[in-house]
């Protein structure tokens, strides 16, 4: 697979980066949502151009996931690239997103990881800390840790774990003989719930509908952009 050079990355911004992020983990608190959600966002974030990033918000009433609102913002990519800290190009732009928003959601679903990321500070986790708002990060492929591979059949589930034997997420199964999917609590939620609002959210596809038509609209939003 194709992947773009990036240079190294300044050895002086990368201790900035990770203070940063040990600070943010610090607030970090995963805890069982109060109550069931009324509604559910799902977030995702792409580069159109190397120097662009488009961040989409869609908000679905829950349990139905009726699309109630979608939104997008973009703007220039402030940060370079420097592997595991991509959320630091991704979430503000994300942010401005989220303001957009007129009906704000009781919890987020981010593509990405939640605590399941080597400084346990995901983009999930980084969000929900910004936003003091309860998140968890679906994500497609494993950052860190390890895991026994989930049965064939949708709704199989394993646990994500580090060498110490930490629980960083669980593994989901969610379409018959796809790859799995890496579910992580972010913020104020913990992985019983990332868990199951994640398959609560599936209709048939590999991805939860909140993250799924969150890649779907910033496909189209893309579009307008050309």
């Amino acid at each position: 697979m194709y992947r773009p050079y990036h240079p190294p990355a300044d050895p002086q911004l990368v201790r900035e980066l990770t203070q940063t992020q040990q600070e943010l983990r610090t607030h970090v608190r995963l805890l069982p949502l109060p109550k069931e959600p009324e509604f559910i966002a799902g977030c995702d974030s792409s580069f159109p151009t190397p120097e662009t990033i488009l961040s989409v918000f869609v908000v679905l009433r829950f349990p139905s996931l009726e699309l109630v609102e979608k939104v997008w913002h973009t703007g220039p990519v402030e940060v370079p690239y420097v592997p595991g800290f991509l959320s630091f190009r991704e979430a503000p732009n994300v942010l401005r997103a989220y303001e957009k928003l007129q009906q704000k959601p009781d919890i987020i679903m981010v593509d990405g990881h939640g605590i399941a990321h080597p400084r346990r500070m995901g983009i999930a986790a980084h969000i929900g800390v910004m936003l003091d708002m309860p998140s968890f990060g679906v994500a497609k492929q494993k950052l860190t840790g390890s895991f026994p591979e989930p049965g064939l059949t949708r709704g199989s589930i394993t646990p994500l774990t580090d060498k110490s034997g930490e629980l960083l997420g669980e593994v989901i199964r969610s379409k018959d003989k796809v790859l799995p999917l890496f579910v992580s609590p972010g913020h104020r939620c913990d992985q019983a719930t990332a868990t199951r609002l994640t398959l609560a959210c599936l209709r048939g596809y590999k991805l939860p509908e909140p993250t799924r038509l969150a890649d779907h609209w910033a496909e189209e939003f893309k579009k307008e952009l050309r």
